[in-house]
C-alpha cells in the first residue's frame, strides 16, 4: 500500500538513462545482496535442459488436459495457437520498443506517482533507501472501463493507444478461455473463476517491463524473484532479452519462449480460490 503518498520518497533516476550514460559500474542501490545475485544463487540453471511445458491450444480436449497437468506440477506453461495474432503480438512488442526509445521529455510526460502506479516509471514501493531493480517499465489499467484512463497512455508512436486497445481485448478474451478451462478442470462450473474474478466486471492491468542494457549484470536483477498476486499473468517475451527463470522446487529453470507463444503464470488469487 502507498498510504495515498503523492510523491516518490527520492528522486526517481531512469535506469536507461544511467545505461546509456556509458557508466561502468552500477549505483549501490542497483545492487543486490549477494544471496539474491544471479551469479550466487543456488540452482540457478536448467535441471536436464528442462522447459516449461509448451501447450497447443488448438489440441481440443487433449491441451485441457495438458494445462491441468502444467498447472498441478508447474504453475507455468507455454500456450501457442491461442486466438491473439501473431502479427498483432509483434507490433505491440515493437510499439512499446519504441515508446522507449522515444526522447525522455516525452516519457517524462506519462511519468507515474505511487498513487496508482499508473504510466511510466522506474521503481515500485515507496521505501525509502531500497535497493531498485535495473529496470523501467510501464504500467496501465485496461479493465474494468471505469478505470480506463486514455490519457494515461503513451501518443507515440502513432498507432500505439490502437495497438494497446486491440492486444488488451485479444488478451482478455484469451485470459476468458484459459479461465473456463481450468473451471472445468477442477469440477467446477465454466463461469465459476470469471465470476470470482467480478464477472463481467473483470479487472485487467497491462504491464510493460523494459530492461536496458547493465555494465554489471552479475550483481543485480531486472526484476526481483516474486510471486504475482493476480489471478493470470500472461506475458510476451521478448526474445532480445532472455533470461526469465520459475522455481520449480529448489531449481531455476530459464524459460525458452516458443515463436509466437504466450508464458501463463497462475497467479496467488487462483491458487487459494476454493
Amino acid at each position: 500500500m502507498t498510504g495515498g503518498l503523492q510523491e516518490w520518497p527520492e528522486p526517481i533516476v531512469r535506469v536507461q538513462s544511467l545505461s546509456e550514460s556509458g557508466l561502468h559500474v552500477i549505483p549501490d542501490r542497483y545492487v543486490k545482496p549477494p544471496h539474491q545475485r544471479p551469479a550466487t544463487t543456488n540452482h540457478h540453471h536448467n535441471v536436464n535442459n528442462n522447459n516449461i511445458p509448451i501447450i497447443d491450444l488448438g489440441g481440443g480436449r487433449s491441451s485441457d488436459e495438458e494445462i491441468w497437468a502444467a498447472c498441478r506440477d508447474w504453475g507455468f506453461f507455454q500456450v501457442v495457437n491461442h486466438g491473439v495474432g501473431p502479427e498483432l503480438m509483434d507490433r505491440a512488442r515493437e510499439a512499446w520498443r519504441e515508446f522507449f526509445h522515444q526522447p525522455m521529455e516525452v516519457k517524462q510526460r506519462y511519468a507515474n506517482s505511487p498513487m496508482t502506479y499508473e504510466g511510466y516509471g522506474s521503481r515500485l514501493g515507496v521505501q525509502k533507501g531500497a535497493v531498485l531493480d535495473w529496470s523501467d517499465y510501464y504500467f496501465l489499467h485496461y479493465l474494468p472501463p471505469a478505470l480506463k484512463d486514455h490519457d494515461k497512455w503513451p501518443s507515440l508512436p502513432s498507432d500505439i493507444r490502437e495497438v494497446i486497445d486491440e492486444y488488451g481485448k485479444q488478451v482478455v478474451e484469451f485470459c476468458g478461455r484459459l479461465m473456463r478451462i481450468l473451471s472445468a478442470n477442477l469440477g467446477l462450473e465454466e463461469e465459476r473463476l470469471q465470476d470470482a474474478f467480478g464477472g463481467t466486471n473483470i479487472g485487467a492491468c497491462l504491464r510493460v517491463n523494459f530492461y536496458p542494457k547493465c555494465p554489471q549484470p552479475d550483481l543485480t536483477l531486472g526484476l526481483s524473484s516474486h510471486s504475482d498476486p493476480g489471478g493470470l499473468t500472461i506475458l510476451l517475451p521478448d526474445h532480445q532479452v532472455p533470461g526469465l527463470q520459475v522455481r520449480r522446487g529448489d531449481d531455476w529453470i530459464t524459460v525458452k519462449p516458443a515463436e509466437h507463444a504466450f508464458i501463463v503464470n497462475i497467479g496467488d488469487q487462483i491458487q487459494v480460490i476454493n
